[in-house]
């Protein structure tokens, strides 16, 4: 790129013209009206994680599960019944009869077998996997958020690149109009013609690529911004007001640490490929999730098997009786009774349900192995877009990028010397600035890989794991 320039610097001084500055675009002039802030990654990841509603709405749910586990182990609550038993409906005098009574009666229900035990310990599993789904939102929030905000540094850097080229097409055209006014090289009103035209073409390319950074920052905004948390977090407190119209990010391309990188290599070099690769996603936290959901299932099939146990209850009642039509006083009545059901219908009931509670089991013991095969295959294709990226990047950075530079040299040098087409100038110029940008494409897609295999790590990994390296024109710095 110097190379270019200061060839177009010698056909200036040649023509004896003064190079004017390039126009510099009027949205740099409204930016800087106003206070730009830099959202670094890490500051993405950290406000996505703080401001995140599902975060709050699941530990609420885990506070609810627990109360309702401590409420499912106590015994259910005493029934007090108050009745008039016999009394004559003729003269509705309560000492006429013997039998007239006014009863009061306590029943307390005893659970069959250890319902209320299993029942409050099934809730209790059920609770305790809320904190894994917790660990694996905020995993899949760093991934979520992180590709977005690398969505906008490549559109923001593509920009930047652009801009670089806009100047060097504008003195080229100048250049073009220069030659043809002096006739001292064969430029023609085609050649001008066609360096207004890339202009213009720069001009598109530039307004596209804001349209698509005010996309990406809008998006990032759902995940970054603090709109309605006060609603749903107490005592809240964030010093960091993002405002979206101006905010950038670094220049400098975050380097994503890879986990396990023995693990990239092809399955033919590792004899137990498979089982490390089971024994890592074990542990991740959506299996551990599953897991304590198998466990509530176990506890569930125990909980029906505790219908083949009759359901006791104990029963007492006091009953007072009025003194008999001469004065005499009448002895009041004390009765006792245990009441329990007979649970000997059970091929058609307790079997059932019992059978029910075991199948519902297995059915999230599937669940388990149709997540691993999933993530299996996901890690796999993820692992596939790394190498080839890889292998696009050691391409581009040793071989393409060198040899598109040295053919727009030596094309503007061709042309300098009326031995070149001014099309070839352009189209060599074309190619290289196309290739610039696929470079940066490909380095930030290949840190977007990188996130999303990390997550299949979750455990093992902070929100990001980042070092920094310069990228420039898809070159390492």
């Amino acid at each position: 790129m110097s190379l270019i320039y200061k060839k177009l610097s010698e056909i200036y001084t040649q023509y004896i013209l003064i190079v004017v500055m390039p126009f510099i675009g009027i949205s740099a002039a409204v930016y800087a009206a106003e206070p730009v802030q830099t959202l670094s990654l890490e500051e993405a990841v950290y406000l996505s994680q703080s401001n995140d509603p599902w975060l709050v709405s699941n530990q609420f749910q885990q506070d609810a599960i627990k109360s309702e586990s401590i409420a499912a182990g106590t015994l259910p609550d005493p029934k007090i019944s108050v009745g008039l038993a016999n009394l004559s409906i003729n003269t509705f005098d309560f000492g006429q009869e013997a039998m007239t009574q006014m009863k009061i009666g306590v029943t307390q229900m005893f659970p069959r077998g250890d319902s209320l035990s299993l029942r409050q310990q099934q809730l209790e599993l059920t609770a305790e996997q809320y904190p894994f789904l917790r660990q694996d939102r905020r995993a899949k929030l760093s991934v979520t958020t992180a590709q977005i905000w690398f969505d906008v540094y490549k559109a923001q850097e593509s920009i930047a690149l652009i801009e670089r080229n806009r100047n060097l097409f504008e003195q080229l055209s100048d250049v073009v109009k220069a030659g043809y006014s002096s006739a001292l090289v064969k430029s023609n009103q085609q050649d001008i013609i066609r360096a207004q035209l890339e202009v213009t073409r720069l001009e598109d390319k530039l307004t596209v690529l804001a349209q698509q950074e005010d996309m990406f920052k809008q998006k990032l905004s759902e995940w970054v911004g603090k709109a309605f948390v006060d609603e749903y977090r107490i005592d809240h407190e964030q010093d960091y007001e993002l405002l979206f119209s101006t905010f950038t990010v670094p220049n400098i391309l975050p380097q994503i640490k890879l986990t396990n990188p023995n693990l990239y290599f092809d399955e033919e070099k590792s004899q137990h490929y498979q089982q490390a690769l089971y024994e890592a996603f074990s542990v991740h936290p959506l299996i551990s999730a599953l897991e304590q959901r198998i466990e509530s299932s176990r506890k569930g099939v125990e909980l029906k098997k505790q219908l083949y146990k009759p359901e006791w209850g104990v029963n007492a009642g006091y009953s007072y009786r009025g003194d008999d039509p001469m004065g005499n006083s009448r002895d009041d009545l004390l009765s006792i009774g245990v009441s329990f059901d007979l649970p000997i219908f059970t091929s058609s009931k307790q079997d059932k349900q019992v059978q029910a509670a075991i199948y519902q089991s297995e059915s999230i013991k599937t669940e388990k192995w149709l997540l691993l095969r999933n993530m299996m295959a996901s890690y796999g294709t993820a692992k596939a877009q790394l190498l080839k990226l890889e292998q696009r990047q050691t391409l581009y950075n040793d071989f393409l990028l060198p040899q598109m530079q040295d053919q727009a040299d030596a094309s503007l040098t061709a042309y300098t010397n009326d031995k070149g087409d001014f099309a070839e100038v352009v189209r060599s110029l074309i190619a290289q600035l196309n290739t610039q940008l696929d470079a940066l494409a490909i380095n930030v897609d290949l840190q977007k890989v990188k996130v999303q295999l990390n997550y299949f790590f979750t455990p093992k990994v902070g929100p990001v794991s980042i070092s920094h390296e310069s990228y420039v024109d898809g070159e390492a710095k």
